[in-house]
């Protein structure tokens, strides 16, 4: 019975020896060595400040114009930019000028809550609570 035991744990030893083998021609057959390096364009890029005390760090650099330009262009809102809407869900909004000039005191218009005595009343009772409000 010894004997037996003694063999199947040679058995294992082949066995655990040819496991390691097909892992180790598996990790050769998929390795590859990169030698060029870039940047992924799908990443964002996150900029890292200068040293302030760097003297060739704070050299003055000319200001490009059409740069700037672009720059400002690029800040300003579609309406700014834009003489007339580029997409329909632009159009939803485009002209915001409210076609009436807003007057506060024409009732045709303006339909402000009216409190008298009886609503007063009821506001009040509501705030505190009143049963049956909720129903």
């Amino acid at each position: 019975m010894a004997g037996h035991q003694k063999e199947k744990a040679i058995a294992d030893e082949v066995h655990q020896n040819q496991i390691l083998r097909e892992l180790y021609l598996k990790e050769l057959r998929t390795q590859k060595l990169h030698t060029q390096y870039h940047v992924n364009p799908l990443r964002k890029v996150h900029t890292i400040a200068r040293k302030p005390m760097s003297w060739h760090d704070n050299l003055e650099e000319p200001a490009d114009a059409r740069f700037l330009s672009l720059i400002h262009h690029a800040a300003q809102g579609p309406r700014r930019k834009y003489p007339e809407t580029q997409t329909e869900s632009q159009e939803i909004g485009w002209d915001s000028e409210p076609l009436v000039n807003p007057q506060r005191d024409d009732h045709r218009l303006n339909h402000f809550r009216v409190y008298n005595d009886i609503t007063l009343y009821k506001a009040k009772m509501w705030s505190f609570g009143e049963d049956g409000h909720h129903k």
